[in-house]
């Protein structure tokens, strides 16, 4: 047990207490390496989702970042040297955000205007009560049957269009189970449509498997080029589509109704898989914008997505959906030896049962409309000319695009040296599009600084114009 736990604590409060005061300690001018989960975990003697619970508050105070492959790491509040213009792109990023003193407009964060933490405790609290600890079994390795059954039922649209709690897997968080997905589906060395824009991790961690990925762009009217796509099925050997349930983010682009269908059609013609994200499915502006699952095969479908874009960083899960391939599926999780907290996910389970996510989920759309909508105007204020943009359709963000050819990468670099951090958009590439563009957050809190940050973009986007 974790020593100097107060009875009234959940476990990973504790964690958090003893991170801070590891952190506290730091007292060199450089970033230091942080245990990692397993290490934290044996050492404390508690899960590993609850090393990441914690690892996860650390990370949106800008204590710690996280680096891919590598850990976490963190600058003490003090002394923190300001980034430097060499290295990886995506890990300076990481290290300007989680900077105390740094204004982000980077992030992609809807739960920052409304949130479900004090629920989601409230009910653990009251569940800790039912189910005591010795009543708490781990070997649940796809998820607690509660929540499993409550996703599968809020997937269900039809008799044919159905879900089982057994066609639900649960895992750690997004990266885990897309690693899981990577395996199951045997991607290594195999071609891949993408999206894109699409998001980094996502894109990443498809790259380091191994997969031959073929990115299909959104055009700037908010349409994919089917022609293109149809062109790709035929001519290459592709295993899989990857295309998001309605809104595709950052880009904030929406298949049409009749775009949608024939998507599904050409995917059914080509015997070609379908893997969506719906990540980011609930946070359309429009709630009976359909999704695109609703149209394929389900024999070929496999839907992917996490709690957090609607709960927090208090809800890292994520999940997947799928009718086939359920014996591999489950050896897969159960080699990975997920230990989750049952009481948190019969929480999660609760909320859906309650109706609690619908009613969150209605506010937080009205919310993140109203302050796109802010934003937007913020926009036409202080960049004029200088930006292009189609008012997103969903979600938190703000998908830029330079009217004028500019060198995006200074613009982050001259950002930086004024504590802003935006996202350049060369990230959400891995074949070079989106140099001229750029994604900022519309859920930024503090106006007064939102007008200066916008200046500071202006002036850098007229300071590194080319040619």
């Amino acid at each position: 047990m974790l020593r100097g736990t107060r009875q009234t604590d959940f476990a990973y409060q504790a964690v958090y207490r003893y991170m801070i005061n590891l952190i506290n300690e730091v007292s060199t001018d450089t970033r230091v390496k942080l245990p990692s989960l397993r290490q934290l975990s044996g050492r404390l003697n508690v899960s590993i989702s609850t090393i990441q619970y914690a690892y996860s508050l650390l990370e949106k105070e800008g204590r710690v970042y996280s680096v891919a492959k590598s850990g976490y790491y963190a600058w003490p509040l003090a002394g923190s040297p300001a980034p430097c213009s060499g290295g990886d792109l995506l890990e300076r990023l990481y290290i300007a955000a989680r900077r105390p003193g740094m204004v982000v407009l980077s992030g992609d964060e809807p739960t920052l205007l409304a949130s479900l933490d004090a629920t989601l405790l409230r009910l653990e609290r009251e569940l800790v009560r039912q189910y005591p600890r010795e009543l708490q079994p781990w070997s649940q390795p796809c998820g607690v049957w509660e929540l499993r059954a409550a996703l599968a039922a809020r997937y269900t649209t039809s008799p044919i269009r159905c879900w089982h709690a057994d066609d639900v897997y649960i895992g750690a968080d997004l990266r885990s189970v897309l690693d899981i997905l990577v395996e199951t589906l045997r991607l290594r060395g195999a071609t891949v449509i993408v999206e894109s824009p699409c998001d980094w991790l996502i894109l990443r961690l498809l790259q380091d498997a191994g997969v031959r990925i073929i990115e299909l762009p959104w055009a700037t009217d908010g349409r994919l080029d089917l022609a293109l796509l149809e062109g790709l099925l035929r001519d290459e050997p592709v295993q899989l589509v990857l295309l998001s349930s309605s809104v595709s983010l950052p880009s904030g682009g929406v298949l049409q109704p009749r775009d949608r269908l024939e998507v599904a059609q050409l995917l059914d013609q080509y015997g070609c898989w379908l893997l969506e994200n719906d990540t980011c499915g609930e946070l359309s502006f429009k709630s009976t914008q359909s999704a695109l699952r609703d149209l394929v095969n389900p024999e070929r479908l496999i839907v992917f997505s996490s709690f957090e874009k609607i709960l927090g960083p208090e809800a890292p899960y994520g999940y997947l959906l799928s009718r086939c391939m359920s014996s591999e599926l489950q050896r897969q999780f159960l080699f990975r030896g997920f230990r989750l907290s049952s009481i948190r996910q019969r929480a999660i389970a609760r909320l859906y049962h309650s109706g609690r996510i619908d009613q969150h989920l209605r506010n937080l759309r009205h919310l993140l409309r109203e302050q796109a909508g802010a934003v937007s105007q913020r926009l036409d204020e202080h960049l004029g000319q200088q930006v292009t943009y189609r008012m997103p359709a969903g979600g938190a963000t703000f998908w830029l695009g330079a009217t004028q050819a500019v060198d995006m990468r200074q613009v982050f670099q001259s950002m930086l040296a004024q504590q802003i951090v935006v996202v350049p958009g060369e990230l959400f590439s891995l074949s070079g599009l989106h140099h001229q563009q750029l994604r900022i957050s519309h859920t930024f809190q503090g106006h007064p600084n939102l007008d200066m940050a916008l200046v500071a973009l202006s002036d850098a986007l007229r300071q590194a114009q080319v040619g």
